[in-house]
């Protein structure tokens, strides 16, 4: 015997916020029924076509099983705030299912990405067999287009992820134009700069990195104060390594010297206030952590090894422009030791700072006592 779960998955609750039922809905009636209730309350939601595309697969799994086997579907509601909050919601849900039913296998049928975005929840309990992605089937004309457009203009959810970059795009192009011509180009040229960044972040996936750190703040609201002075401070030194960079950069270039000697200078001048960019960052996290009781020890690696990159720059960085303005460099064993010395220490740091948080976690684990790593 061989039992089925067809599954389908509201993440942010439109069932609990437009029909008023709670998840998990189990059953081909109560799921017919929450399917009617949901699309009469709202007739352009997607995830009732989501529902009825479950119950068509849960009726063809019906019809071909074999005797015996046994086929249920179910769907699992998550939160209007979709996140953590939510998956943990949808986590529950399904232990409480599969607890009830046993399935062998499941089949996953979607309306969108967001809702596959818990595919690693659901095979953490059960096996997925095959995921299915309803697509509604749509006009292509321009008149459909401009009433989707138009539509997704009225949710605020679409709403402020389509304007607001629109707008400050806009605003940044506009200042750019009116103001004087070095402000005015550093403004637009500084545009792609930022876009660039805001794509390393998406990418990385840093906005998660910073949701859970405004949680913690929240939730540590006196650790967030000392967290916030050293995020400011950060800010600051930012801004100091940029004027710093351009100052240095003018300098030398007004001297008659080569660009790229002054683009090494710059760099080379902006890089102590860089590192302290990092460590400030780094110290507001750790008191978070340290507050909430979750310090691990990697942030002080961390810092160590930042300092060990620095060193290993300023030094190349001395060199290099030494050797492009024209003078020999010697690489004698006095000249490397004498050069290598910093970078060498901190190396050392590095390795000690190792050695002392991995012994502590070991003595930790073994339950002497508690180092708060």
């Amino acid at each position: 015997m061989v039992r089925t779960l067809v599954l389908t998955v509201d993440r942010d609750d439109d069932l609990g916020s437009k029909a008023a039922i709670r998840g998990p809905v189990v059953g081909r009636r109560q799921v017919l029924t929450a399917a009617l209730r949901l699309g009469i309350a709202d007739p352009e939601e997607s995830d009732t076509n989501a529902i009825l595309g479950a119950l068509n697969q849960h009726d063809n799994l019906a019809e071909i099983s074999e005797s015996g086997d046994e086929v249920e579907i179910a769907i699992l509601t998550g939160d209007e705030k979709v996140g953590v909050r939510s998956d943990r919601a949808i986590a529950a849900q399904l232990e409480e299912v599969v607890a009830e039913f046993q399935p062998d296998r499941a089949i996953l049928v979607t309306d969108g990405a967001e809702d596959e975005s818990v595919l690693p929840i659901l095979q953490s309990q059960v096996r997925i067999d095959h995921v299915q992605k309803i697509i509604v089937k749509q006009s292509k004309g321009i008149e459909s287009t401009y009433y989707y457009l138009v539509k997704a203009l009225e949710d605020p959810k679409w709403r402020a992820k389509m304007l607001v970059p629109l707008a400050v795009v806009l605003m940044i192009i506009g200042l750019g134009i009116m103001l004087p011509n070095a402000i005015g180009a550093l403004l637009i040229g500084g545009l792609p700069f930022g876009f660039g960044f805001y794509l390393l972040a998406k990418g990385l996936g840093l906005e998660n990195t910073l949701g859970n750190v405004v949680s913690e703040m929240r939730e540590n609201a006196d650790a967030a104060m000392f967290s916030s002075l050293m995020w400011a401070g950060a800010l600051f030194a930012a801004i100091f390594a940029v004027a710093q960079a351009w100052s240095e950069y003018t300098t030398v270039l007004s001297e008659g010297t080569s660009r790229s000697i002054a683009y090494l200078s710059a760099v080379h001048q902006s890089l102590a206030w860089i590192i302290i960019v990092f460590l400030l960052t780094t110290a507001g996290m750790m008191i978070l952590k340290l507050r909430k009781g979750s310090f691990s020890g990697r942030l002080l690696i961390l810092s160590a090894f930042a300092m060990v990159i620095y060193s290993f720059l300023n030094q190349a960085m001395i060199i290099a422009i030494q050797v492009l303005s024209g003078q020999s460099y010697q690489f004698t064993p006095s000249t490397i030791i004498s050069d290598g010395g910093v970078p060498l220490a901190w190396l050392a740091v590095l390795w000690l700072t190792m050695t002392i948080v991995r012994g502590l976690q070991e003595r930790q684990s073994s339950g002497e006592k508690y180092w708060g790593i």
